[in-house]
């Protein structure tokens, strides 16, 4: 799993809506992928502070 949720996250769960498999969760004040992910990059373009990265 490539994907990372950085500290840049505002916890808006955008990702969460997005991503067509569930791997995003809630994590604490953050969100976490998990992996079950498929890397379909869908999470890192809806992400409106940029806070996805490999």
């Amino acid at each position: 799993m490539a994907l990372k949720i950085t500290d840049e996250c505002i916890s808006c769960g955008t990702c969460v809506d997005t991503c067509p498999v569930g791997a995003i969760a809630e994590a604490g004040d953050k969100y976490s992928i998990s992996d079950d992910c498929t890397e379909c990059r869908a999470c890192v373009d809806s992400c409106p502070v940029n806070a996805i990265a490999d």
